[in-house]
């Protein structure tokens, strides 16, 4: 057994569970055990409890996102003070002053992959059940958990539109396992495209886009819908079923926490304070205890003294001082010559 086996065989069985689980219930409610109306929802309801679990880190992510938008311009006066730096010195000092902001203020931006992170096993083990149905159905597989060869077998057999939940498009015979993977990856892949975009349209700020990570969120905006595409050919359709309910209950869950716990500085942060106000209700903007959030100021006062200070290898050049004038000088003060041609100075009060 490899190290792999390992890691998903206690996730292949906790999957195998709920689908048998809610397999049963539907069969109590009278659909045929053998049918793909049976299994097909059964992976729907496996998918919906494994988000539901996930609720926790899903908040968990918002709040280090919401924190991680608050400290960009602390991020940005760091960059800006070791901008061209490439000595080890700098470099270090770089990074423990960064690691210091993420400690002083509480934000962790590992938090925000998690649920993604926590995903990626479930889906490799439903990858795996669903490949082992036929070799679990003929007995050269040991059953996983209640997912024994009886009802391997029905899992095997049962289709959606003509086709098997474990048929792939690449290794498909007929019409109609292409025809139906085609529009489950054309759906996933939309799903996936509206729900990123959705992200970067209201929950993020309209200067976050200049920076590398905006950048990066826009290729990952197409990006990642043709990286599906490509790569959900080689998924069972029980797989790509899975990924399309995960797509669609994140965009509902998105929807949610972007109307009711918006990005600072975001269009649906000023939508909600918006409507906050015109219910009579205060708007309390999310702040992180110990960081200044007069960021504009601090950016105005920390480019005044950049630019007032002489750059690294350069003279600073003296400044020429005003001489004053001799005393006397232009003024009708004695003990100054006059110039010739110039005109006399006029009478003081009380001069005749």
């Amino acid at each position: 057994m490899t190290i792999f086996d390992s890691v998903l065989g206690p996730i292949e069985w906790v999957v195998a569970w709920l689908m048998v689980a809610f397999h049963q219930v539907f069969t109590a409610i009278g659909l045929p055990a053998a049918s793909g109306l049976t299994w097909g929802p059964s992976i729907v309801g496996l998918t919906i409890v494994i988000r539901i679990v996930l609720i926790p880190l899903f908040v968990k992510q918002i709040h280090a996102s919401r924190r991680m938008q608050l400290i960009q311009p602390e991020m940005q006066k760091i960059q800006k003070k070791y901008k061209g730096k490439t000595d080890p010195e700098s470099r270090q000092a770089m990074t423990q002053e960064t690691m210091g902001l993420y400690k002083r203020t509480g934000t962790n931006p590992f938090s925000s992959c998690l649920p993604i992170l926590l995903q990626s096993p479930i889906f490799f083990a439903l990858f795996r059940v669903l490949n082992n149905l036929a070799g679990i159905a003929n007995g050269k597989i040991h059953p996983i958990g209640p997912l024994d060869a009886t009802l391997a077998e029905q899992a095997q057999n049962s289709t959606i539109f003509g086709a098997s939940l474990s048929s792939t498009f690449v290794h498909a015979t007929d019409v109609n396992t292409k025809i139906v993977t085609v529009m489950l990856i054309v759906l996933m892949s939309a799903s996936q495209f509206t729900s990123q975009r959705q992200l970067m349209m209201k929950n993020m700020p309209a200067n976050a886009m200049d920076n590398p990570f905006g950048k990066q969120q826009k290729v990952l905006l197409y990006l990642m819908p043709l990286f599906f595409a490509f790569s959900g050919i080689n998924f069972p359709i029980g797989v790509l079923l899975y990924w399309l309910t995960t797509n669609v209950w994140s965009m509902g869950q998105q929807f949610y926490t972007i109307r009711r716990m918006p990005a600072p500085g975001s269009l649906a942060e000023k939508a909600l304070e918006a409507r906050r106000l015109k219910s009579g209700k205060e708007h309390k903007k999310f702040t992180i205890p110990g960081l200044s959030h007069d960021s504009e100021l601090d950016e105005i006062q920390d480019s005044a003294i950049t630019d007032a200070k002489p750059k690294s290898g350069q003279r600073q050049q003296p400044k020429r001082k005003k001489r004053g004038k001799p005393p006397g000088q232009g003024d009708g003060k004695p003990g100054l010559k006059e110039q010739p041609g110039a005109a006399p100075p006029a009478p003081a009060d009380g001069d005749t």
